[in-house]
């Protein structure tokens, strides 16, 4: 098997990493504005010159390059590297605008889909409900059609970054005399319209990365509906595609097995680094093995997506999400057992919110507790397999009981 990208790419490859020593760190008074308005900043500079979102159509602020699954890959490895602030919201971006793509309106693309990219749009996803998380066809939030408005009561929760979104995007039930998978609509609701109230969940590491979210007589304009109404079931499972390939992203994997390594070297083991520990050195070889697996096989879903081979995009959505949870659970636990006093401790405040970098002793056991709740988002593990079952392997169902 060659590995290598070719001459074409790693000239890519150059001038991408020119880019990014050329646009980063920001200078000058760019360099005291906030972190969100830098990010922003760079974002737009980096699609106008067609790095960023490369396939998003250019009326919308992509290049409208043509699909490259080798490009893309070259790009964002440049990118991770460099250290630039490339990622936005990844609920809008990754997300919400391939929906929009596939199922929004003219009208909604041109006005969300840019400012998403450039990270001026913040969104966050309002699907679960305290009664209706793994079976999320039994929501209950109403959307009652009132004019030209909607007006929206009910609940959300689990709803990541609900208190810093710009926007929702989520499932409400329209037409509540349908059977449970029809009278669902998709709906895009500002965050900041009056009755909708905002509470931050504290997760068992300290973490404050979820919220829940209530609507008492929330009025949005009729025209802010994705697809047509009662159609959300099907819009939703655009949304659901693209969340099971951003779950199966290799990026959060690979810098958490970099950071890993770094940990075994940096830990001793029998008055040695934990890296000269044959044992340990086995376990670090069969994380990067499934690792290397991943990141080839996220490479061929990309392309299989690319080339509208449907069948092998279910396949390797299915199973790349189930294999990145179990590598993320993999990784933590190596780390615990490297730090077996240190983990026992609780994480401070600083160390239980995901997305920061330090990898201390207190941020392993909050990774560790958080790569649990992995095996929950984007569909439970077990319902991945059985879906892998059911429609990769052609597995009979499970036997269901009578209805009542």
């Amino acid at each position: 098997m060659n590995l290598r990208f070719g001459e074409e790419y790693e000239k890519l490859r150059e001038s991408v990493r020119a880019f990014c020593t050329e646009s980063w760190p920001l200078q000058g008074g760019e360099a005291e504005l906030g972190e969100r308005e830098q990010g922003i900043l760079w974002r737009k500079r980096a699609l106008e010159a067609g790095i960023l979102y490369r396939t998003v159509p250019s009326e919308y602020g992509g290049a409208g390059a043509e699909p490259d699954v080798m490009a893309e890959t070259v790009i964002r490895q440049e990118l991770d590297r460099a250290g630039v602030p490339h990622r936005a919201s990844v609920q809008g971006t990754h997300m919400l605008v391939p929906t929009l793509l596939e199922c929004g309106t003219e009208e909604q693309r041109r006005e969300y889909i840019e400012r998403t990219l450039t990270g001026e749009l913040l969104w966050c996803q309002g699907y679960s409900e305290p009664g209706a998380g793994s079976d999320l066809a039994s929501l209950q939030s109403r959307a009652e059609l009132d004019g030209d408005e909607w007006v929206l009561n009910g609940q959300k929760i689990w709803t990541s970054n609900a208190d810093v979104a710009d926007m929702m995007f989520g499932l409400f039930r329209t037409e509540p005399e349908q059977p449970r998978h029809g009278g669902i609509s998709y709906l895009l609701v500002p965050m900041s319209a009056p009755g909708l109230d905002v509470r931050p969940l504290k997760m068992m590491q300290g973490g404050r990365d979820f919220c829940e979210v209530f609507f008492d007589g929330v009025r949005i304009p009729a025209r802010n509906i994705v697809g047509a109404r009662g159609d959300g079931w099907q819009v939703s499972r655009s949304t659901l595609k693209h969340e099971r390939m951003l779950i199966g992203d290799t990026h959060a994997s690979r810098t958490s097995f970099d950071a890993l390594v770094a940990l075994a070297r940096e830990v001793r083991k029998d008055g040695r680094p934990a890296i000269a520990d044959s044992g340990v050195r086995q376990r670090l070889a069969s994380v990067a093995g499934y690792l290397a697996a991943q990141e080839w096989a996220v490479a061929r879903m990309l392309t299989a997506m690319h080339q509208n081979r449907d069948m092998e995009v279910i396949s390797e959505l299915l199973t790349t999400k189930l294999s990145s949870t179990n590598l993320q659970q993999q990784i933590a636990k190596l780390a615990l057992d490297l730090i077996p006093d240190a983990g026992l401790r609780e994480p401070a405040p600083d160390e239980a919110m995901m997305g920061i970098r330090a990898f201390t002793p207190g941020r392993w056991v909050s990774q560790y507790m958080f790569t649990l709740a992995q095996s929950i988002a984007g569909g439970t593990s077990n319902v991945q397999r059985n879906l892998i079952g059911e429609r990769v392997l052609g597995l009979p169902r499970d036997p269901r009981p009578p209805a009542a």
